[in-house]
């Protein structure tokens, strides 16, 4: 009798739990859309340019790589839980979507790591979290990669007149930079070797916690340049989606200073800890800092122009982040957060 009375506790607790997170999902949303009037830059920015006929097909293109986009981050993560449970993509699609929704109210979006994980029947859900941080963590370092080699340009292009700038101070930044990629690659590809040493570390004081790491060691060097892969297409993709965003509301950009200013941008925003609620007033305020002093620079700085850039991270946030995550809250009710007890 007691078995059938917590199979049902444990349904009840799923589905309050579910409940609640497409609640959240919904309410974060609308206050960070509507009741923030986020909404209103992109709209007024499209009623000047709703008759041009080139809106119409860079808009379709920036959604065609919203779901490019996170269709490669699904192969990425199917790949790397296959280690615990074979799933096929569209399952593992629904996973993602799913950890979307999750992590919209989540500070820095940790709650996509949970959010993934209970999609699965066999798996061990801890062991899925780990494995999915190994995702972010390959992202991370290719964001980190690529923003800091654009960092050291922007700096020698936009601020080479400035007092603090010498060619000493360059020299040591390259030399800084690169240190730490090579550094991050390294630990990156050798991330097999963490649970023997915090083997070593715990020791038998939490075995579990070793059990549940040790599914990192599983990796060979091959599959996690395989997923460093994944994830810098899946930054192209992105960053690309950003640049026709700008080029969409006019602000006009030549390709190889807008990709480095972008890279520059995200490079940023990892170091600054944020909710995805207050994300999009960062990112904005950033990108009006980084993409404003290219302006600066040819001496075309206007309201127009600042519009235009609010306007374009805001809509990048919409489609890459907000339809998604009401989209997986079509999903979350398939997420088991309590399971029957193995006999």
């Amino acid at each position: 009798m007691s078995r059938f009375a917590n199979i049902h506790k444990n349904k009840t607790y799923n589905f309050i739990i579910r409940s609640l997170i497409v609640l959240a999902t919904y309410y974060f949303i609308y206050k960070q859309v509507f009741q923030n009037r986020k909404l209103d830059y992109v709209t007024d920015s499209f009623t000047d340019l709703i008759n041009q006929p080139h809106v119409t097909l860079l808009l379709v293109w920036t959604f065609l790589l919203m779901f490019v986009n996170w269709g490669v981050e699904t192969l990425k993560w199917q790949f790397l839980i296959n280690k615990i449970e074979r799933i096929p993509f569209w399952k593992a699609f629904e996973a993602i979507l799913s950890g979307i929704s999750v992590s919209i109210f989540t500070p820095n979006r940790i709650g996509e790591w949970f959010g993934r994980v209970f999609i699965l029947k066999k798996g061990n859900p801890w062991q899925g979290v780990f494995i999915t941080m190994i995702g972010s963590f390959s992202q991370l370092l290719v964001t980190i990669i690529v923003g800091s080699i654009s960092l050291l340009f922007y700096i020698h292009i936009y601020f080479k007149e400035s007092a603090f700038y010498t060619n000493y101070i360059l020299a040591g930044m390259i030399l800084m930079v690169s240190v730490i990629i090579v550094s991050l690659v390294l630990i990156f590809l050798n991330v097999t070797s963490i649970p023997g040493f915090v083997s070593r570390i715990l020791k038998k004081r939490f075995i579990q916690v070793n059990d549940y790491l040790s599914v990192i060691s599983k990796y060979s060097t091959f599959e996690l340049t395989t997923v460093l892969l994944l994830s810098f297409l899946r930054y192209c993709i992105f960053s690309l989606q950003f640049y026709i965003l700008l080029m969409l509301f006019s602000v006009k950009i030549p390709i190889a200073h807008g990709l480095m200013i972008i890279s520059v941008i995200y490079f940023v925003m990892t170091a600054i800890p944020t909710v995805t609620l207050a994300e999009l007033g960062v990112r904005g305020s950033v990108s009006l800092y980084f993409i404003g002093e290219y302006f600066r620079s040819i001496g075309e700085v206007s309201d127009k122009i600042n519009i235009g850039i609010v306007s374009s991270t805001s809509a990048l946030w919409m489609i890459n982040l907000a339809i998604p995550a009401l989209l997986g809250t079509l999903f979350v009710y398939r997420l088991t957060f309590f399971r029957k007890r193995k006999a």
